[in-house]
């Protein structure tokens, strides 16, 4: 169990949302990371009082190094402060909720410095899988997750006989603010219609995300890696309510299903407190007030991103990270306004037709990859 961490991305919706339950636990916090959200930072520091602290931007540290002279906290800059925290000495946990690819090298860096790693930066996997699990196994490092979906099936496994007993993992999905619209309906919709999630309160990439479904994509390839589990043998189910957060099928038909309030201080608690449960910040879950829970087949042809990622993954090596990136670069295209919102799906398949094929892969084969797929993106 979790005494002492450091929490990268601290001023994101994940970031806040741990520092909640550290709040709550009283955990000491060692080390904070954020893009370049300096108000935020500060008001962090002064409640957690962390020995160092990163900012990406480098202009953002030197201004947060002037907010926060008074104080004892170190501000360090860039990728290199960033993995200088996920390496803390005196953290024993490392929560990663880093937007996007910019996670991978922290993730190593906090599995190299031997911390348990509470992951919620999904990209990480689905970039760079076999160099984490690698990575992970090498120093005896754990892995828990901290995405809603992945701390369910890693709830609803415990206890199992052995893995020859797993039949299916099921992957619970929202459906996002355009559950059952066509592709036509999708053609004119804007930036402010994909932000508006039914469910759940997250970051603008995640959200925009769940609008495309290449959340769930992206978690189909993240169950893989954490659960040693075929891609054929994870299947995506839109539960619209978010109450059942995933469940696995063993071989007996049996199925087994977490459940709870969509609030992701429970998921977030687990990993910390894991074996432990403690009492949590989030309300009782009433099945007689829910009423129903129901349950759809995605519509694979209007959201493509699925397939795309169960494309990606049958193929291995660097398509993944291939068409992680490229949706990266699409997703911040979108948002921007400079592309539709089909146009996320139809640029990631582009890209996935041309990734380089590279069955075994360094990291600087990843970085190299998700350069070339960011400039394809961008170029089309």
């Amino acid at each position: 169990m979790t005494k002492s961490l450091s929490i990268l991305g601290s001023t994101g919706s994940i970031g806040t949302q741990s520092l909640d339950v550290a709040r709550l636990r009283g955990y000491n916090v060692e080390a904070l990371t954020a893009y370049s959200d300096v108000a935020h930072m500060e008001a962090q520091i002064r409640e957690f009082h962390p020995k160092t602290v990163a900012m990406v931007e480098e202009k953002a540290a030197a201004d947060l190094k002037v907010r926060v002279a008074d104080t004892n906290t170190k501000v360090l800059s860039g990728k290199d402060g960033v993995c200088a925290c996920a390496r803390a000495d005196g953290a024993d946990t490392v929560l990663n909720s880093v937007v996007g690819m910019a996670g991978l090298e922290p993730t190593l860096a906090a599995i190299d410095a031997k911390k348990k790693l509470a992951l919620a930066n999904k990209e990480t996997l689905v970039a760079g899988g076999q160099l984490v699990m690698e990575a992970a196994k090498k120093n005896g490092v754990s892995i828990l997750p901290v995405d809603s979906e992945h701390s369910a099936i890693f709830q609803a496994l415990q206890g199992r006989p052995a893995n020859a007993a797993l039949k299916k993992i099921i992957l619970t999905a929202s459906g996002g603010p355009f559950f059952g619209k066509t592709k036509k309906e999708l053609e004119k919709v804007t930036v402010a219609d994909a932000l508006k999630h039914p469910n759940w309160e997250m970051g603008a990439k995640i959200t925009v995300d769940s609008a495309t479904m290449m959340n769930k994509g992206l978690e189909l390839i993240e169950a893989v890696w954490l659960f040693s589990v075929r891609p054929q043998d994870v299947q995506i189910v839109v539960h619209r309510e978010s109450i059942v957060h995933s469940a696995v099928e063993y071989t007996d038909n049996s199925v087994i299903a977490q459940l709870g309030l969509p609030d992701m201080r429970i998921p977030i608690q687990y990993a910390l407190t894991y074996p432990e449960r403690f009492e949590s910040p989030v309300g009782e879950l009433s099945l007689s007030e829910i009423g129903k829970l129901t349950f759809f087949e995605p519509d694979y042809d209007t959201f493509q991103c699925i397939n795309l990622c169960r494309t990606a993954i049958n193929k291995g090596g660097l398509f993944p990270a291939a068409v992680n990136s490229a949706n990266e670069q699409a997703n911040a295209m979108f948002r921007r306004g400079e592309i539709g919102f089909l146009d996320i799906a139809a640029r990631v398949a582009k890209v996935l037709e041309t990734a380089p094929q590279k069955e075994r892969y360094t990291l600087e084969d990843v970085l190299e990859t998700d350069r070339w797929a960011r400039e394809t993106v961008a170029s089309l």
